[in-house]
């Protein structure tokens, strides 16, 4: 009899699902003011001024952890990615980190720069 997929398992094909085939398909904004739609911030702030390093941090935990792949590559910029993760990597799910870094070596290392 196979065994069924842990609850974390299903939820980590489910964050893969949505990725980009590249970072470099990142095309998000860099600054300014972005609100979000609802079916993304469902709960609290819905406009974030990029500018703000409290309130840009803040947008991309929730874009990481409800967007599907198309909110993926329209809110999130490679380059914000990659400079806030070391610090982003602890305050999204383990889930999130894990896919996000196993499919993104440059993920991975900046991690690994940050330790």
């Amino acid at each position: 009899m196979a065994s069924q997929p842990s609850a974390s398992e299903l939820r980590r094909a489910r964050f893969a699902r949505r990725l980009p085939a590249a970072l470099s398909e990142l095309d998000g904004p860099e600054h300014g003011t972005v609100c979000l739609p609802l079916h993304l911030a469902w709960s609290g702030l819905t406009t974030f001024d990029l500018d703000q390093p409290r309130l840009r941090m803040s947008y991309y935990r929730i874009v990481l952890a409800e967007g599907l792949h198309d909110d993926l590559v329209h809110y999130l910029n490679r380059d914000h990615l990659v400079d806030l993760w070391p610090v982003l990597r602890t305050l999204v799910s383990r889930d999130v980190r894990e896919v996000w870094e196993s499919s993104f070596e440059e993920l991975a290392r900046s991690d690994q720069a940050a330790a």
